[in-house]
């Protein structure tokens, strides 16, 4: 499978799902800018039958492999990336797991069940990875039980699998040179950016890696008991930096993605600024 035909499947959900995305895709054309995507990101759980190695043959099975690896003790999350091996413009996948067993027995039981509610072979399935909530609606109440103990475990068990976020290469735009620059833009049209730790851009270019995100569009969700409005999706912004040898830095820092993952945390649209 061609890696563009890969990731314009989990950009069509995202960007159709997430209106905010298509949005700041949109208003970066319409500057004149081609978007180029520096990687995505998909969130999963550590079960054997639907880890990272399961979500990743999407991207191992189509010439990547996997690279840097990550842990988020204080989130409770491992990560790993992947490049492909020959194309070193195509975007990189990010992939990251809750480690269920670190939690407590009523949110690994909410979880387990969903997974035992649904035959192995659907887990086998390469269309899985597209296919958003598997297990079909949850009460509102039992999302907000998980999130009191995990952000990202209520997010996952909601949206399921689709891209968490698309990140804008800022290295390919022409009128942007830096973060400041594209922060304030989307800031200028109206969108939230993500300040977790009292900044909007994490890591510096002595590290070789900024990023930035917007907050989650808070959107009308269907639970089972009602719709409800929780965050969705964010689009992140990546300036990747060159190290000595002159070489454009590939990797991740799990510093900078341990805010980023933020971006999901509930909050609500009238008290946010």
């Amino acid at each position: 499978m061609k890696t563009e035909d890969i990731f314009n499947r989990f950009w069509l959900p995202y960007s159709t799902q997430n209106p905010s995305a298509k949005r700041i895709h949109d208003l970066f054309e319409e500057e004149g800018e081609k978007v180029v995507h520096d990687h995505i990101a998909l969130r999963t759980f550590n079960d054997p039958r639907v880890n990272i190695d399961v979500v990743a043959r999407i991207f191992t099975d189509n010439g990547y492999e996997a690279k840097g690896e990550y842990d988020f003790k204080a989130k409770k999350v491992f990560g790993r990336h992947f490049e492909h091996k020959t194309d070193p413009n195509a975007p990189k996948a990010f992939i990251s797991e809750l480690l269920l067993e670190q939690f407590s027995d009523d949110l690994q039981k909410i979880v387990r069940e969903k997974l035992d509610s649904l035959p192995d072979e659907t887990y086998k399935s390469p269309e899985m990875v597209y296919s958003g909530s598997l297990w079909g609606k949850i009460p509102f109440g039992v999302y907000e039980k998980l999130r009191q103990e995990s952000e990202y475990a209520a997010w996952t068990l909601v949206y399921g699998y689709r891209a968490n976020h698309f990140a804008i290469k800022v290295n390919e735009l022409k009128n942007f040179e830096s973060l400041q620059e594209v922060n304030a833009f989307v800031k200028k049209h109206g969108y939230l950016m993500n300040n977790a730790s009292g900044s909007e851009i994490y890591g510096a270019s002595e590290e070789l890696l900024e990023q930035s995100a917007t907050k989650a569009e808070i959107i009308p969700f269907g639970f089972s008991d009602g719709d409800f409005e929780i965050p969705s999706c964010f689009y992140e912004f990546t300036r990747r930096y060159a190290d000595k040898d002159g070489k454009l830095y590939s990797g991740f820092k799990a510093a900078n993605a341990d805010k980023i993952f933020e971006s999901t945390n509930y909050y609500r649209k009238h008290d946010a600024k």
